[in-house]
């Protein structure tokens, strides 16, 4: 199918940037198509560990890449990654940037930062990266786009706009050192040299691609539950990783969406502050987090670690429109007797639901029901096929499948690029 869309079924960090490197292989053009370098994927190749948070995937790969309109995006992680793969011996020749994205200046950090520390013990738990001020810039029609450091006088005349307002903020309200307009339009100016030749229409390449039959590859940079409309509000992101977005977020028309592949891990983690019903509690949190090496890509900070939730995971394929599923870490999961899977809420008032809460008030307050499955001890490092999976992790996989209603098409195993399962 054309266009296939790959979007996070949790809180994040399922190991999107994993399977989209391997569906990768077979597609002809890779798309990220919202968020910004707060999010990161990890890829290891024959050893190589990549830690890309602007690019899109499909870089590892050498294919084409497409960061969209709906991106927002830091000049400087950006031109990092570009270097660290040019220095690596990789092309980056087929590397394209919406001219409409937008950018990430250093006002955003700033106020990113300074607005967390103010906030306290209410602080959402932003990764400080700047992307929440940037989308809220895009909103108030006071943003800088990419397409603007091609022009070094627009981009002066934004840039002076913006810090009329944005060094009277910082200021007053955060009390933090103002930015002086001569040194960031030198510094956006010189960016502009190394990013000129990337900037392209990005909707018109992929549109063409289409046309022509091509394999296109969407991937977004958060997840489901973070979603800012659909998400645990309001500890989310700051724009919109559901697959629907996908084509809004790169200029496409939605009934050019052809395939949806949600990504879930085997257990489920979130980063930050929160609500988190499945969350475990005591030694066996920590014993999950280690397993599974679940600290941030981008932050190094630790993530929470639970139990799988299939309310969760039943909203997910709800809201995106899922119609296969990847698992991955199920090998993480090969060290506990036991595997408690969440299949209901229990509520405030005694009841029980299979349905996520629509209101948040409900969520806060809810306690997961379990089914408690049978752990296996086997290592699956060595499974060549789903088929050779231990009998308990196949029921697992099963279990997970008639729950939701979807076919679990991919199985992680391990950490490297080929510790992959599929299943027929």
């Amino acid at each position: 199918m054309p266009a296939t869309v790959i979007v996070g079924a949790q809180w994040g960090d399922e190991g999107k940037g994993k399977i989209v490197d391997l569906l990768a292989q077979d597609s002809d053009v890779v798309c990220r198509y919202q968020g910004g370098p707060n999010a990161g994927h990890t890829i290891v190749v024959d050893g190589e560990t990549y830690k890309i948070r602007a690019l899109p995937s499909g870089i590892v790969r050498g294919k084409p890449c497409v960061i969209g309109n709906g991106c927002v995006v830091d000049l400087e992680v950006l031109i990092g990654e570009l270097d660290d793969f040019e220095s690596r011996g990789r092309s980056t020749d087929e590397v394209y940037v919406s001219g409409n994205a937008h950018l990430i200046m250093p006002w955003h950090l700033a106020i990113d930062q300074a607005s967390e520390r103010r906030l306290g013990k209410l602080a959402i738990g932003t990764t400080k990266r700047g992307i929440g001020p940037c989308y809220a810039d895009k909103a108030m029609r006071l943003g800088i786009r990419v397409q603007d450091i091609l022009d070094p006088k627009i981009l002066r005349q934004k840039i002076e706009v913006a810090l009329a307002e944005k060094n009277l903020w910082l200021q007053r309200v955060y009390d933090s050192e103002p930015f002086d307009l001569e040194t960031v339009a030198a510094q956006y100016e010189g960016h502009a040299q190394r990013l000129r030749r990337y900037v392209a229409d990005t909707s018109l390449y992929v549109d063409n691609a289409l046309r022509a039959g091509k394999d296109v590859l969407f991937e977004g940079a958060q997840a489901t539950l973070l979603d800012l409309d659909h998400g645990t509000y309001p500890f989310v992101t700051s724009s919109n990783p559901v697959a629907s977005n996908a084509a809004t977020g790169v200029g496409i028309g939605p009934q050019r969406i052809d395939r949806v592949i949600g990504v879930a891990k085997a257990y489920v983690t979130r980063v930050g502050e929160g609500p988190f019903p499945s969350e475990i509690e005591g030694a066996d949190q920590e014993r999950m987090r280690e397993l599974g090496h679940e600290y941030g890509t981008v932050t190094g900070r630790s993530r929470r670690c639970g139990w799988l939730d299939l309310v969760a995971l039943r909203y997910a394929v709800r809201v995106n429109g899922i119609d296969q599923l990847a698992l991955t870490k199920l090998d993480v999961l090969s060290h506990f007797d036991e595997l408690p899977v969440c299949v209901r809420y229990r509520t405030p008032d005694g009841g029980e639901t299979r349905d996520f809460p629509a209101h948040q008030s409900d969520f806060h307050a809810a306690e997961p029901v379990y089914d408690v499955l049978p752990g296996w001890s086997e290592p699956l490092d060595g499974c060549a096929s789903a088929g050779e999976l231990p009998e308990a992790a196949r029921g697992y996989v099963e279990f997970v499948e008639r729950e939701l209603d979807v076919e679990v098409t991919l199985v992680g195993t391990g950490a490297d690029r080929a510790s992959v399962l599929t299943r027929a």
